[in-house]
């Protein structure tokens, strides 16, 4: 193992970091270390984007660049060894002491007031600014608005942060060099396994899966690490002991997206970023719940299998993948094993997962061609909210008639859920309203939500009907509606900002 010093860097320059705990945020370590104090602290769990700053690493074949945004308090500071990282002070840097684009174009369109937030919404801007100019393209406001929505603040309002989105491409072009970022970045790269030791903490990452396989087998108690996107909130708002970190986020094999014949094979370790992007290119319904599963920078550290190991049961992820037939694949010395998702979960936080064991890949079956298939979510906010429910629905449909159909429910148990008696009420029926009848009686009968702070059980029961009922509604053989005639958003994605 490599046990020296934590090596990335900072704003286009090298840096190594030692004596900080593992469980140190990056956050803090920029404004009490480096006195990046342009980097803000907000709610200190990923909601805000006063923090956002810019990671840049290289992909799995370390040949590709990606440059994402990020919430610096909820990122483990050893977890950026081998990366780049960019806070807002490098942008004048860049500009040669100047404003950047992105930074003229905010004060030209007033997009700032008290200038807390500011900061956070110019790197949003200055990744999406850089992804364009490499792209040679240029954004809409639906785009620029979807890249803001870990940016929480408003109160220019809407209207002058998009207009500034727009402007600062009108600007003379300030392009990164990615190709001298890449050289640097192989530099960086280690071979080996890293134990980054502090006050008898350590921060173990490995790349490979077999190590990763022994290093879980010796110590099952350590904390398994991808995202940070749950774990940061753990010691950042309940002030929990983690013990030692196992990160998995260097494994090569778990940050693998493949095509296995009819199946689509995504590691644990995949982005939720690169996760949803591959699988909408087979299930284009997944484009919203894609949109509203957190935001951006969340998305851009939180990984798939994350989500699928912490069995949360308002998880986003997993009624769509249930619904899917997804299989999960496990992963320990003795071998690998795997099993229909739902299967995994025993009950509250409950899983079927040794304690040797790691989940390594997610095996979606790819599109069927009689297939019907929709996932809806429900949250008092469109935009990076926790679901009230969560559904998502697929039947096969020939001349009219149900067959393996498979129906999934978050937030209305203690666990992501399969409707087994809706299943076996419609499987084999004809999709008409006699069968819908049937299923809405039966799907009363398969769950019993509780109350809390996101919704009453009574709420959950009626709009899980109301779920199945536009299910119905957008797949009955005969006057089928229009997905935009049954999303009440439908009428707000066309909207600009211009007068």
């Amino acid at each position: 193992m490599d046990t020296s010093t934590i090596r990335f860097l900072l704003n286009g320059e090298p840096v190594e970091v030692s004596g900080v705990a593992p469980t140190t945020s990056l956050l803090t370590w920029l404004r009490t270390q480096r006195n990046l104090t342009g980097t803000k602290e907000g709610c200190g769990e990923g909601d805000c984007g006063a923090c956002t700053v810019v990671v840049g690493e290289l992909a799995a074949n370390d040949e590709a660049l990606r440059l994402s945004s990020v919430n610096a308090c909820i990122q483990f500071v050893p977890a950026l060894d081998g990366k780049a990282v960019f806070t807002v002070e490098y942008l004048r840097q860049q500009a040669g002491g100047e404003l950047h684009p992105v930074q003229q174009s905010m004060v030209t369109c007033h997009g700032s007031q008290c200038g807390f937030c500011t900061p956070g919404f110019v790197m949003s801007l200055w990744n999406l600014y850089n992804d364009c100019t490499a792209s040679n393209s240029r954004p809409g406001d639906l785009r620029i608005r979807s890249e803001l929505t870990g940016n929480l603040c408003r109160c220019t309002g809407y209207r002058p942060i998009v207009e500034a989105g727009q402007q600062m491409f009108d600007l003379p072009e300030l392009t990164l060099d990615r190709d001298g970022l890449r050289d640097q970045l192989r530099a960086l790269r280690r071979d080996d396994t890293l134990d980054y030791a502090h006050a008898n903490a350590h921060f173990i990452a490995p790349r490979r899966l077999e190590a990763l396989a022994e290093l879980r087998s010796r110590h099952p108690d350590a904390t398994l690490l991808a995202g940070c996107t749950d774990i940061g909130l753990w010691v950042n708002k309940q002030f929990r002991e983690v013990g030692d970190l196992i990160y998995i986020g260097q494994v090569a094999e778990l940050r693998e997206i493949r095509q296995d014949g009819k199946i689509l094979r995504i590691g644990a370790g995949v982005t939720l970023t690169d996760a949803f992007s591959a699988l909408t290119q087979t299930y284009p319904e997944l484009g919203e719940l894609w949109e509203r599963f957190a935001s951006p920078p969340v998305r851009n550290a939180g990984t798939l299998g994350g989500n699928i190991a912490n069995g949360s049961p308002i998880g986003d992820s997993m009624p769509a993948l249930i619904a899917l037939g997804t299989r999960v694949v496990l992963h320990s010395v003795r071998g690998t094993r795997s099993m229909p998702l739902e299967a995994l979960y025993l009950d509250y936080m409950k899983k079927d997962l040794a304690a040797d064991e790691i989940v390594e890949a997610l095996e979606v079956p790819l599109n069927i061609p009689t297939q019907c298939f929709r996932t809806y979510k429900l949250s008092k906010r469109f935009d990076s909210d926790i679901s009230a429910v969560c559904a998502a629905f697929s039947i096969r449909l020939s001349d009219g008639v149900i067959s393996m159909p498979r129906i999934a429910f978050g937030g209305m148990a203690a666990t992501p859920k399969r409707a087994s008696r809706t299943e076996a009420a419609i499987d084999g029926r004809r999709w008409d309203e006699a069968t819908l009848a049937l299923a809405l009686a039966a799907l009363d009968a398969d769950y019993a939500p509780l109350s809390d702070m996101r919704a009453s059980a009574a709420y959950r029961r009626r709009t899980a009907a109301n779920l199945l009922r536009r299910f119905y509604l957008e797949t009955r053989p005969e006057g089928a509606l229009a997905p935009e005639q049954t999303r009440v958003f439908a009428a707000f994605d066309t909207l600009t900002t211009t007068p």
